[in-house]
């Protein structure tokens, strides 16, 4: 008897049909309805507080469940029950339902954490969206290669925030004013500028900081394009797999 509602259980929430797609339509409702009251200065209001125990309710209920059925997962199927807790998705679960006490009682109140633990509750949505759990495998598929761009990225950063750190003086000649005063401002420039942001607040004033400037604009959108097409051709062969 407890193996077949076992049986029930991890069909509903790890399968595909119709109990099973009405379950995670369910969930997506109430991470969303979780998420509102975050779009509001304060969330002391009863209707927020209803929507966020009647939410976490559905969480700890879907927390438990997936821990019950861990051992019925391939990857977790010799310890499961043990391992299932320590698993990436299962903390987010776990951070996304301790908000919640905050409303049982003020002592788990620490300035404005609990707010901030809510928004966990938007990577959730990974496990019940099927197109971004295909854009995680790509991500996942294609991992050596965004982490050797992150790495030339970082590398670029460093060098050209040490460059730009050293050729600009640190007063401007023309307003009087601080240009680069420390060495973070030097790499915050470098980043906004390798990405092709440009905020203004910070800029060379000096030729050759311009010069490395303009560089830095160039390289920026080579690198920051360099996986894009990677990530592109690994979708479509996902979706490919998926609709065969």
């Amino acid at each position: 008897m407890i193996t077949r509602v076992k049986n029930q259980v991890f069909s509903i929430i790890h399968g595909d049909k119709k109990w099973a797609v009405t379950y995670k339509y369910l969930m997506l409702i109430a991470i969303v309805a979780s998420i509102i009251p975050l779009m509001f200065l304060t969330d002391d209001k009863p209707i927020w507080h209803s929507v966020e125990i009647v939410t976490t309710a559905l969480f700890i209920l879907d927390y438990l469940l997936r821990w019950w059925t861990a051992d019925m997962v391939k990857p977790y199927r010799r310890h499961g029950l043990i391992t299932y807790p320590f698993t990436p998705m299962a903390i987010i679960d776990l951070l996304s339902i301790l908000p919640t006490f905050n409303i049982i009682t003020p002592a788990f109140k620490v300035a404005r954490i609990t707010r901030l633990l809510r928004i966990v509750r938007v990577a959730k949505v990974f496990r019940y969206s099927n197109k971004l759990s295909a854009f995680m495998r790509v991500l996942s598929k294609e991992r050596d290669v965004l982490v050797a761009v992150l790495l030339i990225a970082l590398f670029y950063i460093f060098v050209t925030a040490l460059i730009m750190f050293n050729v600009e003086p640190r007063i401007n000649p023309l307003t009087g004013e601080v240009t680069f005063e420390s060495f973070f401002d030097a790499l915050y420039w470098a980043t906004v500028t390798l990405t092709t942001v440009g905020y203004g607040d910070l800029c060379p004033v000096t030729d050759i900081g311009r010069f490395i400037s303009m560089l830095s604009s160039l390289f920026g959108v080579a690198i920051i394009a360099l996986p894009s097409g990677v990530i592109t051709a690994s979708y479509l062969e996902e979706l490919r797999k998926k609709w065969k």
